[in-house]
């Protein structure tokens, strides 16, 4: 494994290894004396404002022994319109990974082909792979298994979350049912390319949600699609709160990837009910990045 840039491109036993290694992280943290980045410098480069990636990525990195700068789109010539493969090849002779936060797919692929370095997505408009495999970390600990367990996302059909979720789903069997206004749903090519019968999607939040025993929304309107609020009226009767929930598995968690708009997607009253799950949830971001970039320095 030589990149992190979709769960799409993971398979089962890579998800496996590095939730393995995640867990035995945040067990040693603070003890453990391997620094597998010592002497080297990773660089975040991050089109998107970010509170918990960039937090979680400039700790862990420094936690293995690593050197991390900080560069935003306005800082190198990215932001100025230079080709991302003449950055590439410059950034793969002076740094030993990067890590990426911005908003079209190809950019990191393309970053990862030309730079010759390892190569992290920190979130794409496609894919938010760290964030799904600390989600996964978190239902592990809480629920002890996803294995025939039940798994619903109420918002967006077809956010990078989601993506993300259903490739998550194609990959380990669990059963993943998404709930989603009509217009919002993934397109039918995609769920043919996804090829998973244990993935539904229908606009009844009552259904996906009936049984299940992790619970997961995020904002209605990703980072970019502020201005979009007609986009935001079709989600009425989507919020999670406690009416939604009264179906649930007795014993389900709620998850959110933050930040969360209280009233909107999410009651208050859930949100401040599950907190405790939520923000170990954002915690876990720190783990799991921590046991990607082991991974990826691998010899």
């Amino acid at each position: 494994m030589k990149h992190l840039l979709s769960i799409e491109s993971l398979n089962r036993d890579e998800i496996y290894d590095i939730l393995e290694l995640g867990d035995s992280m945040k067990a040693s943290r603070g003890t453990h004396f391997h620094q597998p980045l010592e002497g080297q410098c990773w660089a975040l480069i991050f089109s998107k404002s970010s509170t918990r990636t960039r937090v979680s990525f400039e700790v862990g990195i420094r936690e293995l022994g690593g050197k991390v700068m900080f560069l935003s789109a306005t800082d190198i010539q990215l932001g100025r319109g230079e080709p991302i493969e003449d950055t590439a090849r410059v950034m793969g002779r002076m740094l030993h990974g990067a890590v990426i936060r911005t908003y079209c797919q190809s950019d990191v692929e393309v970053f990862a082909k030309h730079s010759n370095i390892p190569t992290i997505n920190a979130l794409t408009d496609d894919e938010h792979p760290c964030q799904i495999l600390a989600d996964l970390l978190t239902i592990r600990e809480k629920l002890g298994t996803w294995e025939n367990r039940k798994i619903a996302f109420i918002g967006d059909g077809f956010s990078n979350m989601t993506r993300s979720w259903m490739w998550a789903a194609k990959h380990l069997g669990f059963e993943l049912a998404v709930a989603s206004p009509p217009a919002c749903q993934p397109p039918a090519e995609f769920l043919a390319q996804l090829d998973a019968p244990n993935v539904s999607v229908s606009n009844d939040p009552q259904v996906a949600v009936s049984g299940a025993h992790a619970i997961n929304t995020d904002v209605w309107l990703s980072m970019g699609q502020e201005d979009q609020k007609e986009k935001e009226l079709e989600f009425a009767g989507f919020q999670v709160n406690a009416e939604l929930l009264a179906n649930a598995a007795e014993d389900h968690i709620v998850l959110h990837c933050l930040p969360a708009y209280r009233g909107k997607e999410i009651s208050e009253e859930i949100l401040e009910l599950h907190a405790d799950t939520i923000f170990q949830q954002a915690e876990n971001r720190l783990h799991a990045q921590k046991a990607v970039l082991v991974t990826l320095v691998k010899p």
